[in-house]
């Protein structure tokens, strides 16, 4: 993974499709069930293009991200509009990568033959699960089957750039099991990418409101923990790089794109509940379908509030971030650019990271350990920088 400090200037566009066929029990990201707004976004989608074409400053796009919401959801014609505003209002590298994510249910070999046809290059195909009751019990609109023929498909149609979710720490009663199971078949299908998210309870998913009235119960920290070591040894195994917590990939097939978010390399998020960052600032458009296609449409405005970053925001982020990579966390970067000396404002806890065995701090830079790494977002928290150590 390249390095924070010297990665080249570079830009990505991310387009948020929030629509899908039925809500998952766990997700907590903007999208709608109720797909007769769906042209009506895509048209706002090509406004919202022309009228932030500058923000990236003409700088070239180096990936484009699908995402949602359930992105394979578009029709051909709905991928094509989207794909013809983006290359007339953007530069776009010739060798970009555009990625494209999916339910199993969606990747019939008529849709990938249109996929194929299009700019999309990378699929991210959201499986989940290899194990029929998980795969209910999250609600999920795809079969274990269809979870494996997917990826057949994909591969049969021409697409080898592939990666696939999966979600560890469901509830099993103490057994590893099925974990271990959908491991093999997930390395059995020889992807070069795996994301890996521990199942996590919002409170205004159906999870989340379950647990509130006790017909849900969150696995043991321990459980999801000894999952998480399982991953590991699994993806070591087999030859996968943990470049992120949750992000391996075979040499080489790191994502592009969402590195690019961990970098703090500049991006344009378009569409409802996107985000944007321009290096100095972000920007978070209004996560409502309807206000956004009114405003849009009917206003030729944009519903988004803006946020200035101060230095220690970006000292805060870059930690939160670049924690969780394995190229870890440059104290030269902090004190050179963002006038923070992390060892100066923290000396003791980091002194206790490295004896306690949860990082490492070698040619200036920090990073977790294996052990460390289930504890990212503590550590982060007690790393954080108040605004007085500003210089």
């Amino acid at each position: 993974m390249r390095n924070f400090t010297t990665s080249p200037r570079v830009a990505g566009l991310y387009l948020h499709i929030p629509f899908c066929k039925q809500a998952c029990h766990y997700c907590d990201f903007h999208f709608s069930t109720a797909l007769g707004r769906k042209q009506q976004v895509v048209q706002a989608l090509v406004r919202e293009m022309e009228l932030r074409r500058d923000y990236l400053g003409g700088e070239e796009l180096q990936t484009i991200y699908f995402g949602g919401g359930t992105p394979s959801l578009l029709t051909a014609a709905e991928l094509t509009t989207l794909f013809e505003a983006i290359y007339r209002n953007f530069s776009v590298a010739p060798e970009a990568e555009v990625t494209l994510e999916a339910n199993p249910d969606d990747l019939t070999p008529a849709k990938l033959h249109e996929l194929a046809a299009s700019p999309v290059n990378r699929l991210s195909i959201g499986l989940q699960s290899f194990h029929e009751p998980h795969l209910r019990r999250m609600n999920r609109a795809h079969s274990a089957e269809e979870s494996r023929r997917s990826v057949l498909t994909a591969q049969d149609a021409g697409f080898e750039n592939i990666s696939i979710d999966l979600i560890y720490g469901v509830p099993a009663d103490g057994d590893h099991t099925i974990w271990q199971q959908d491991l093999r078949a997930a390395v059995a299908l020889q992807v070069p990418h795996l994301s890996c998210y521990a199942l996590t309870i919002e409170p205004q998913t159906v999870f989340g409101r379950q647990q509130r009235k006790g017909l849900f119960r969150s696995a043991p920290d321990e459980f999801v923990a000894r999952q998480f070591e399982l991953l590991l040894e699994t993806a070591v195994e087999h030859g996968y790089e943990q470049y992120e917590i949750s992000n391996f990939a075979q040499p080489g097939r790191h994502s592009r794109h969402n590195s690019s978010y961990w970098q703090g390399v500049p991006y344009l998020g378009l569409g409802p509940s996107a985000h944007s960052f321009d290096g100095q600032s972000r920007q978070y458009t209004v996560a409502s379908n309807t206000q956004y296609v009114q405003a849009v449409l009917e206003r030729n405005e944009l519903p988004a509030t803006h946020e200035a970053l101060s230095p220690i925001d970006r000292a805060n982020e870059y930690l939160m971030t670049s924690l969780r990579t394995s190229a870890g966390c440059n104290l030269a970067y902090l004190r050179q650019h963002l006038g923070v000396d992390l060892v100066a404002q923290h000396p003791a806890y980091l002194q206790q990271l490295q004896h306690d065995g949860w990082a490492t701090l070698t040619d200036d830079t920090l990073r977790l350990t294996d052990r460390g790494k289930l504890l990212a977002d503590q550590i982060t928290l007690e790393l954080f920088l108040a605004p007085q150590v500003a210089k």
